[in-house]
């Protein structure tokens, strides 16, 4: 597939009135895991797109550019407005967020494991184990708040157990930046994989801030807020994987080959037939944006579309699908690496004067504080017992028992052992 060959919807006739752009929602009892996790995927997409295009408008004096931007940015504000709502008024915003930790584990594991950078894919794999474990944290206030057992949004594909301990994500924000690709020696699935991540994330970032001062317990604001700092890393950490130096229309170009790329790939590996069908009319509309970005940067940079992206075929799919044997192994590997400027080091490693361990000791002063570990705690009081859905013990023995919450691995030399991070041959 190749969308500068295809045929696209008008841009003239993208715009939809207010009652199309209200979409019949999904059942949540019926729904299939990784249709709410593709929405979500979308819905930062766009978002992603959006705030691009308006980052690019402040950053240009160029009138007809600006309203040539303006036009599509409007254009993609609506179709994010309607994916958002595919989500159902009866789906809390806990459900919800179990599905962006889903989307956060599955999406990051089938990067990772495509991934021929293997810088890019440490990135991915070091920031997976995180997002693992923000799942195996909301999954326990779930049912401790309202009852549900995550197991019932996650299907059978995704494990719920603890990774690298939240209390050990706290890092100090200089070692969470790191080096960017060049788009014009990186392979087109790394660039891609930059992209999609990056706007994934941000998304997250931008749901659990807004939301933490809405929940509805003290526990649950605080796990909203000291996850939504975590994210905050994530998105600096995929941010800086992103070519610096890539131009503004450059840019512009690769962000709207890559919704290309997604709806596409949403559309192959879809279930639900009405969220298909809205999948295929929003690449068939991406695809006259992506020819508009073409021609802008033809007209402003005299540069052709092929000399950024190069051939325009696709890879194949992302497709969402279990990965309980790759975050097994990533998990037993890695769970004792922190980041260190921009590399990856065992804590082990680490001089007892590292910026790591003076950030811990000033957010973490005590464990007691930590609402990651709080909840657990509490969960254990109340029900003998953490929650877990699991096929077999954790990989990590220290992160194995059920009665007590682990603060050690990850923050504590020799808390577990690892051994290192590995590339895609």
């Amino acid at each position: 597939m190749n969308p500068f060959q295809e045929k696209a919807i008008p841009l003239s006739q993208q715009f939809q009135n207010l009652r199309q752009l209200y979409p019949k929602p999904y059942d949540k009892n019926t729904v299939d895991p990784y249709t709410k996790c593709r929405i979500i995927l979308m819905n930062g997409t766009e978002f992603e797109a959006n705030w691009f295009s308006h980052n690019f408008s402040r950053h240009t004096s160029d009138n007809d550019l600006r309203r040539e931007l303006a036009f599509v940015r409007d254009i993609e504000k609506q179709q994010q407005l309607k994916v958002s709502l595919l989500k159902p008024l009866n789906e809390s915003p806990l459900e919800h967020t179990i599905s962006y930790e889903q989307l956060a584990v599955d999406l990051t594991s089938e990067l990772a494991k495509r991934e021929g950078d293997c810088y890019v894919k440490k990135a991915l794999d070091f920031a997976l184990l995180e997002d693992f474990d923000h799942l195996y944290r909301y999954s326990n206030l779930l049912e401790m708040e309202q009852g549900v057992r995550a197991e019932r949004l996650v299907g059978k594909y995704t494990e719920i157990m603890p990774g690298r301990p939240t209390i050990s994500h706290h890092r100090y924000p200089v070692d969470n930046v790191r080096r960017g690709i060049r788009n014009s020696c990186a392979d087109k699935q790394t660039v891609l994989s930059t992209l999609i991540i990056t706007a994934a994330e941000q998304q997250t970032m931008n749901y659990y801030m807004n939301i933490c001062n809405l929940a509805n317990s003290d526990i649950s604001r605080r796990l909203y807020q000291e996850i939504a700092l975590v994210e905050e890393e994530h998105v600096t950490q995929y941010e800086d994987l992103m070519d610096a130096d890539a131009t503004w229309l450059e840019m512009l170009l690769w962000h709207e080959y890559n919704e290309c790329y997604l709806y596409w790939s949403c559309y192959s590996t879809e279930t639900d037939p009405y969220v298909k069908n809205l999948w295929e009319q929003n690449f068939l509309m991406e695809i006259a944006h992506l020819q508009k970005a073409e021609e802008l940067l033809k007209k402003y940079e005299c540069k052709d579309a092929q000399e950024v992206i190069g051939d325009g075929t696709f890879p194949p799919p992302v497709s969402l699908h279990q990965n309980i044997d790759y975050v097994r192994d990533v998990l037993f590997n890695t769970v004792q690496f922190t980041s260190v400027r921009e590399e990856y080091e065992k804590i082990e490693a680490l001089p007892e004067h590292a910026d790591f361990f003076k950030f811990q000791r000033t957010v973490n002063p005590t464990t007691n504080i930590v609402p990651s570990h709080n909840l657990i705690e509490m969960h254990i009081f109340r029900f003998g017992k953490d929650y877990r859905r699991e096929i077999a013990p954790n990989p990590v023995r220290e992160l194995r028992s059920r009665t007590s919450d682990n603060t050690s691995v990850g923050r504590v030399p020799r808390a577990a052992e690892s051994t290192d991070f590995w590339c895609n041959q």
